[in-house]
């Protein structure tokens, strides 16, 4: 049985979740917190069973979504986590996914959709939906074998993959705003990319930039 925490504030809508998963074969609910630090401080307790993959929450008082997903990525890479928030906006779903979320569902989706994510997270490394499966699909539409990357257009990529601005990336690759202007559109034709959501993907998907 694969283990599955929850992390939302929401008490009514994460014990409505659970009760989905526990439907589901080859799933057991191990953990339902209120906020990530509530979650770090069980995964650091005696009685803690950790789990393999959580369900995580974008805003939540104390400790949010990004910085929760931050903290696991780097003292439990293996916890993979699923981002389950009613965020819409790419900049949010770009944040998830740089901290090192493995897909991103919106609260709304349905119960077959979830189980399925749940399962290719655990099978496959990621999921996405709605809005960012789009964009993977664009990613995987582009016949990738038949890219050329140029160094600094890779260098550009794994800052483009951080918090940095256009203007501070331009900056720091000594080169005019209007340079990287090119470098972003070059890469954007190439992979068939159209907006930095996209390209964080891409780069993560195809280990040039590892959160």
């Amino acid at each position: 049985m694969y283990k599955v925490a929850l992390v939302d504030d929401h008490t009514l809508l994460s014990e409505a979740i659970a009760g989905l998963v526990r439907q589901f074969d080859n799933f057991e609910v191990v953990y339902i917190g209120l906020n990530g630090k509530e979650f770090v401080d069980y995964l650091n307790s005696d009685q803690a069973v950790k789990p393999d993959i959580v369900l995580m929450d974008v805003n939540m008082p104390v400790m949010g979504g990004v910085e929760t997903t931050t903290h696991l990525s780097k003292h439990h890479p293996d916890i993979k986590v699923l981002a389950l928030s009613i965020e819409e906006e790419e900049s949010v779903v770009l944040q998830m996914i740089r901290a090192g979320a493995k897909g991103y569902l919106l609260k709304d989706t349905r119960k077959a959709i979830l189980e399925q994510a749940l399962n290719e997270v655990l099978t496959h490394g990621f999921y996405y939906t709605n809005t960012v499966e789009k964009l993977v699909k664009r990613n995987e539409a582009a016949h990738e074998d038949e890219v050329t990357l140029k160094e600094r257009e890779l260098e550009f990529i794994k800052h483009a993959c951080t918090e940095m601005t256009y203007k501070e990336i331009a900056e720091l690759m000594f080169l005019s705003p209007k340079t990287i202007e090119g470098y972003r559109e070059s890469v954007f034709q190439k992979l068939g990319l159209k907006n930095r959501t996209g390209l964080v993907i891409y780069a993560i998907k195809n280990k040039i930039f590892v959160p």
